[in-house]
């Protein structure tokens, strides 16, 4: 299994937690991207200044503002992508962005449940819709004719808490909203699959453990598993996909999870 080759990668949610972990990650890789663009909502702002202090050492990295819940943000965003990338492709998009409301079936409301499907589920459509033409163009640069992270892929972070089948730590959280967002994320990434295969692009989606990040601490428990395992793990799976891995849902470490 060789390390993930990439010229381009995106990231949402950069500036903490696994998204940040998978910038650091792409930066420290041997044969590292040309460019890493990493976005985040805020990007001079206090959550952001790791972020920061990572661009201020390494000129291949660029931090883009994106607000995925804005289409005009989505818009610019993918604007300023194309004009760094000056024509070439845009070989790996991560859809990492999103939120957590800890609500029960009996607290769930209309707000929340929007804003989640909005930042987990619609807000990766949109972005990848945005991003196409770059992530077709990549694909179309690399020679051969299989499917691989290398060429062109969208990676879309999901979780086991979307697993219909698994209905995972249930008794401990119900966060009804987060797993219907993620439960239609993995149908996304079935749909993409189908869809952009024909243009030479892989889709994918992860569970990517439960980590110890803001969104992963829970009450009383402590998440078993750190972001560098946990992105580690995601990149070595992410280097050895293939064409027949196109649409299916995996863990850090290449398991099927159940739909």
């Amino acid at each position: 299994m060789g390390l993930l080759s990439v010229r381009s990668a995106l990231v949402t949610g950069a500036n903490r937690g696994i998204g940040l972990g998978f910038v650091q990650h792409l930066l420290a890789l041997p044969n590292k991207p040309e460019v890493v663009f990493a976005a985040c909502r805020d990007p001079k702002g206090q959550r952001a200044q790791e972020l920061q202090k990572l661009a201020s050492k390494h000129r291949s990295l660029v931090i883009v503002p994106l607000e995925v819940t804005d289409p005009a943000s989505i818009k610019a965003a993918a604007a300023s992508v194309g004009e760094h990338l000056k024509g070439s492709g845009l070989n790996l998009l991560i859809n990492n962005a999103g939120i957590l409301r800890k609500n029960t079936l009996d607290t769930e409301t209309l707000k929340d449940m929007s804003e989640v499907y909005m930042n987990n589920t619609i807000a990766p459509l949109l972005l990848s819709q945005a991003l196409l033409p770059m992530l077709k163009k990549a694909a179309q640069e690399s020679p051969g004719s299989g499917l691989s992270c290398s060429k062109a892929a969208i990676v879309n972070i999901s979780s086991i808490g979307g697993s219909i089948k698994e209905m995972y730590v249930w008794e401990v959280i119900q966060t009804v909203c987060y797993r219907c967002s993620k439960a239609a994320l993995n149908m996304l990434t079935r749909c993409q699959s189908m869809g952009y295969r024909e243009h030479g692009i892989l889709c994918v989606g992860f569970h990517p453990g439960w980590v110890k990040t803001d969104m992963g601490n829970l009450d009383g428990y402590t998440a078993p598993l750190t972001v560098d395992a946990s992105v580690g793990g995601m990149l070595k799976v992410l280097s050895s996909l293939s064409e027949k891995d196109t649409g299916t849902f995996l863990d850090w470490e290449g398991n099927a999870v159940a739909w």
